[in-house]
């Protein structure tokens, strides 16, 4: 491994074949990268990272080709190599888990080559390796073989992200490592000599390690934490518990040796409460196979991972456990705030804290009274988040705290806040202070009132009065801030202030008045200088007006763009010296005074005269010449304004110009690939051209072929063309190869060719066709422009096959076609490949072939019905130029006779209802059946209306008139057809009967009788309604009270001390028919009479009277309270339903 400083900002860490660097990333975990690679690392300044070597060892650094190699190598005072000084850092103490031992020599054969070995990192990152030894060889001066080793090398960085490091180091790994070493390289110490004797000037072996070396177990293969298990789950903890992972076995297949105890494994917890792939964060490290997480927040979904850890591997972490924690009490809320407040009252507000996972029901607000005793009662419980607490005392102090509560208890209180009560007017305060001044702003404080507390709310009121205005004092400031800038003010002015203040009781009379001026202003800007006299090359004087204040004179300098003071006093002419001849200068002028420095005047610009310029430098080219273009560069020389180029052709002497400017290089284009032109410089300023300077040759670069000429097509069939071009100049370099593009469209044309041939034969095209061509030349140099697009259409053709054939649709066929007799075909046109199709050949197998004219469709006729035919049909198109290949095969066959209708019945009947009945099968079928049927009914006007349409057997019709006739008819079809309607069924509807009566009312008169009462029906259609009422006696059988046109009853001769059930029915008598009985109305009950303690016989009379009508009331419902009654009902069940599925099933 070897560290290579590039740059002052970046350290490659060159990682070599067999070697392993080992870093840890931002997220903690460990990333082993093998060589060969490069890990670039950043250094914040560039400097060489400590490296801490073995004893006896030295660090050198050496630098070839900009690039800084650091060598650890062993201590040799003769050894110096390339004149590079080295640096030595004075050995660390050892690292108390790194064993410092260095690999024999015998052990290691010396390769033919120099290894050099380091790893490190850059910036805040503490990265720490171990590289694989190799040993180095080394030639000195004298030509004597120098040997040495690259040993463990330790390199501290520094990384912005505060990385952490871990060592690979133990002696198990050090000994794999040194085994596949020896594999590499040969195997064993053969060459030269037995390889058991040490090399001249190696350093000395190393200690052998025995077995009781600490060993490392190797866990970087994905080992993990296994049986992730989440217990004892609480509000704000959790009991996680794990089984120990397997360790892995050694290279030769065996677990580690038993003599050396194996190193503990270290877990890591980590916890997510943003879902399984969100943000882990780590919650425990230890060598427990358990952990108990801690701070918690309740009610919350977490997910919980744990993954191995020896020594500075790591395992891969386990799957992902979910569990949630439990609700609990709210969190502490926040004190109370005072919304508002008066003498006597205070209003405060609080906000609601976290519910941990169940909602907050009431809030617990407690107060002390005012007494300051510590001692707090209650004095608001609910679910508001405000009260107002009234019958204070003025300016006084009350201390109040807050809890929370919901199903899982109550929360802590809040801190305690204090509050305070309004008090009286606030007294007059201090006169305001002045505590900064301004030209148009004075900036005020003042100080609250010694004898308001603290907690009262003090607004203030400052006014002014400006000098000579004879407005008084006005208000310029209203609020509780101490302090206040007035703004818009006169310069120099005098103003005078005072402050007043007041709360919620009242104002205090305003402070004493005190007189503050504002600063005065800056001077006016000054006049513009002039020129006094002839401007000299490198001297002019300036001049401007008088002025009573001190001028200073600045002029600014065109080279370095910046202005300089060239004098200040009370003059008013000043001569600027020291000049340079054709420049440009600008100058300005400015006084100062007490209100500060005035405003720049305006800049006067002059021009000192130029001096002629000098011969140049002839130019020089810049980068590599281009075909048509070259770049050219010169120095400058004096101050000059532009510069001229001219170029003279290879067979030309005449020279133009192609560039004029003022800088310092320029592009000349338009030139001709592979010659040679001469250039030549001058430069100018105000005063003229100076000479040319000597040539300049250059030769430009070879060039892109020219535009190819239209290429020519020849047609040798209708699919297939053969195009050919020539060879266009080729601009100083032989052309190599030329792409041809062709295409349908001029716009997507595509290459189809590429090579040195002058043609190329284009094949599988379609007849008929415009096709687009163009052809490129390509050379070393580039690839040249595209040829004019050459249009190439190709000759006509036979029709192409047809592709699709398909049967006619049910819609399409004309009236005669019957699909029992007859064979719809039709087809898609084929392509008619430039000439019109003028018929099709139809090939029926073994019957007679069909010719049909240029149609897409053909019928097959006299065929028979209900059998079934299987032709192989093949279709065929003909035009001018012959007949075109016969389409793929295609089978049909007819279909069977439609159905016949079947027998249609009545099985039920009412006076609005019919149900018919047809054919045999079950009353609903499925909607697969091939045999479907429609119902059909005749209408006042003698037309059929469908009633029905479907595969199911019986149709039920419904919303009929009663005693009144109805037609039908049926008609059956499947997929043959629709088959013929069936004769004409009648069916009849019987007479409605009447409707049921309400519950009679029943009235007692006296003990032996009573009357019976119901509600008249309308007659229906012109019959009458007559009445039957039926009376039971107790248990008896009801028996016929009376019948007739009336609606009322008189019953007589009841027995005192019997029950009497009474009902009602309406009877239809109809003209030319028996009577029609409706249903029986609801049964009403009569109970005997109480007899009860009167004071006098007519009061017993009437009171008795009176309970039998109470009786009778409490007894008959009416149908709306009935109903309500229902409701309520179902509205209670419906609600104790939904409680039992709120508390049991969701809760």
């Amino acid at each position: 491994m070897k560290c290579c400083f590039c740059s002052p900002q970046v350290i490659l860490v060159q990682v070599n074949p067999g070697e392993a660097f080992t870093i840890r990333r931002e997220d903690g975990q460990f990333q082993c990268i093998t060589g060969p690679a490069q890990v670039p690392m950043m250094s914040p300044n560039g400097s060489v990272p400590p490296i801490y070597v073995p004893p006896g060892y030295v660090s050198q650094i050496i630098e070839e080709n900009g690039v800084r190699r650091v060598l650890v190598l062993p201590q040799q005072p003769e050894f110096h190599p390339g004149g590079h000084s080295p640096l030595h850092h004075p050995p660390p103490p050892p690292h108390p888990h790194l064993p410092a031992f260095i690999p024999h020599p015998a052990m290691m054969p010396p390769p033919p080559h120099l290894y050099t070995g380091m790893a490190g990192g850059v910036g805040d990152m503490s990265s720490q390796y171990i590289s694989q030894y190799h040993p180095a060889h080394i030639y000195s001066e004298q030509g004597e073989l120098v040997s040495g080793l690259c040993c463990c090398i330790k390199m501290l960085f520094i990384c912005p992200v505060q990385l952490h490091s871990q060592v690979i180091q133990s002696s198990k790994t050090y000994e794999r490592l040194q085994k596949k070493l020896k594999e590499r390289q040969g195997g064993g110490g053969g060459g030269g000599g037995g390889g058991g004797g040490q090399v001249k000037d190696s350093p000395p072996p190393s200690p052998q390690k025995n077995c009781s070396s600490p060993p490392t177990v190797d866990i970087h293969n994905g080992v993990g934490g296994k049986g992730l298990e989440v217990s004892d789950i609480q509000a704000r903890g959790a009991v996680v518990s794990w089984s120990a992972p397997t360790r892995p076995e050694s290279e030769n297949g065996n677990v580690e040796d038993e003599c050396s105890p194996p190193e503990p494994f270290s877990y890591e917890v980590s916890i997510s409460c943003s879902g399984k792939d969100g943000k882990y964060k780590s919650n425990y490290c230890g060598e427990e196979l358990s952990a108990t997480l801690e701070d918690l927040r309740p009610a919350t979904d977490y997910h919980v991972r744990v993954q191995a850890m020896c020594n500075c591997l790591q395992g891969s972490p386990s799957e992902a456990v979910s569990f949630t924690t439990l609700s609990c009490e709210p969190d502490p809320p926040n004190p109370p705030r005072k919304a508002s407040g008066t003498k006597n009252t205070l209003v405060l507000q609080w906000k609601a804290p976290c519910d941990n996972g169940s909602k907050i029901q009431n809030y617990i607000l407690q107060w002390d009274e005012g007494k300051g005793t510590g001692i707090y009662e209650q004095c608001y419980y609910g679910p508001q988040k405000q009260y107002r607490v009234t019958k204070l005392s003025p300016a006084s102090r009350y201390s109040f705290r807050l809890a929370a509560k919901n199903d899982m208890g109550v929360s802590e209180f809040s801190e305690v806040v204090d509050l305070f009560t309004s008090c009286s007017v606030p007294l007059p305060p201090f006169p305001p202070e002045l505590e900064m001044a301004g030209v148009t702003w004075l900036c005020l404080k003042w100080q609250r009132p010694t004898s308001s507390p603290k907690e009262d709310d003090i607004y203030y009121i400052l006014e002014m009065e400006e000098e000579g205005s004879g407005y008084g004092f006005q208000p310029s400031y209203d609020g509780d801030e101490l302090s206040c800038t007035v703004k818009n003010l006169h310069r120099s002015t005098k103003y005078k202030f005072r402050v007043a203040a007041y709360n919620s009781e009242g104002k205090s009379n305003p402070s004493q008045v005190v007189e503050f001026i504002t600063n005065p202003d800056r001077p006016s800007s000054p006049c513009r200088p002039v020129i006094r006299g002839r401007v000299l090359p490198n001297s002019f004087k300036m001049a401007w007006g008088e002025h009573f204040l001190p001028i200073t004179l600045s002029l600014s300098n065109p080279f370095s763009l910046s202005w300089e003071l060239v004098y200040s006093g009370p003059a008013t002419e000043h001569v600027c010296e020291g000049l340079k001849p054709g420049c440009s200068y600008q100058t300005r002028v400015y006084c100062m005074s007490e209100g500060g420095q005035s405003p720049l005047s305006e800049t006067l610009q002059v021009q000192t005269p130029a001096v002629p310029p000098g011969p140049c430098q002839p130019p020089r080219l810049v980068g590599k010449p281009k075909a048509r273009e070259v770049q050219l560069r010169w120095d400058g020389g004096s101050p000059v304004s532009c510069y001229s180029v001219e170029v003279s052709g290879p067979q030309s002497e005449e020279s133009r110009e192609v560039y004029q400017g003022p800088e310092l290089d320029c592009s000349v284009g338009g030139l001709m690939p592979g010659k040679t032109y001469s250039f030549r410089l001058k430069a100018a300023n105000k005063a003229g051209f100076g000479p040319l300077s000597e040539r300049c040759e250059v030769t430009t670069g070879p060039g892109a072929p020219e535009q190819c000429k239209a290429p020519s097509t020849t047609c040798k069939s209708p699919s297939c063309v053969v195009v050919s071009w020539e060879a266009p100049p080729c601009n100083g370099a032989p052309v190599t190869e030329f792409r041809l593009e062709w295409g349908a469209a001029e716009g997507s044309m595509q290459v189809c060719y590429n090579g040195p041939a002058l043609s190329h034969e284009v094949k599988g095209l379609l007849p008929a066709t415009n096709y687009f061509c163009r052809a490129q030349a390509v050379n070393v140099a580039g690839v040249g422009p595209f040829s004019e697009a050459v249009l190439c259409q190709t000759p006509c053709s036979v029709p192409a096959a047809v592709s699709n054939i398909y049967t006619l649709k049910e819609s399409e066929p004309p009236p005669f076609y019957s699909p029992s007799t007859c064979l719809g075909i039709c087809w898609d046109p084929p392509c008619d490949h430039g000439s019109e199709i003028t018929s099709y050949l139809i090939d029926l197998g073994e019957r007679q072939p069909i010719v049909v004219g240029p149609v897409t469709k053909h019928i097959i006729q006299h065929l028979q019905p209900d059998t079934s035919y299987r032709l192989v049909i093949r279709i065929q198109a003909l035009n001018s130029l012959g007949a075109g290949p016969f389409s793929h095969t295609f089978k049909l066959k007819t279909k069977p006779l439609p159905p016949q209708p079947p027998r249609l019945e009545c099985t039920a009947f009412s006076h609005q209802t019919l149900r018919l009945k047809w054919g045999d099968g079950p009353a609903k079928a499925a909607t697969s059946d091939a045999l479907q049927y429609q119902l059909q009914m005749g209408d006042k006007s003698g037309r059929f209306i469908s009633l029905y349409k479907g595969p199911c057997h019986t149709h039920k019709v419904q919303r009929l008139n009663e005693s009144t006739s109805y037609t039908f008819r049926i008609q059956a079809f499947n997929e043959a057809g629709e088959g013929p309607f069936s004769n004409v069924y009648t069916f009849n509807t019987p007479r409605s009967p009447p409707a049921p009566v309400k519950a009679p009312k029943v009235e007692r008169l006296d003990d032996n009788s009573c009357e019976v009462t119901w509600e008249a029906l309308l007659p229906m259609k012109g019959d009458p309604i007559i009445y039957t009422l039926q009376c039971m006696m107790g248990n008896s059988e009801f028996k016929q009270a009376y019948k007739g046109s009336a609606t009322s009853f008189h019953v007589q001769n009841l027995q005192p001390n019997s029950d009497y059930r009474f009902r009602v029915c309406a009877i239809r008598q109809c003209q030319d028919a028996p009577e029609l009985s409706g249903p029986y109305s609801t049964t009403v009950t009569l109970s005997p009479q109480r007899n009860e303690v009167a004071v006098g016989g007519g009061a017993a009379g009437s009171g008795s009277r009176a309970g039998t009508e109470s009786n009778r009331a409490r007894r008959s419902l009416t149908d709306e309270q009935c109903a309500f009654l229902l409701l309520m009902v179902f509205a209670v069940i419906a609600i104790l339903i939904a409680f039992v599925i709120q508390y049991f099933v969701i809760k």
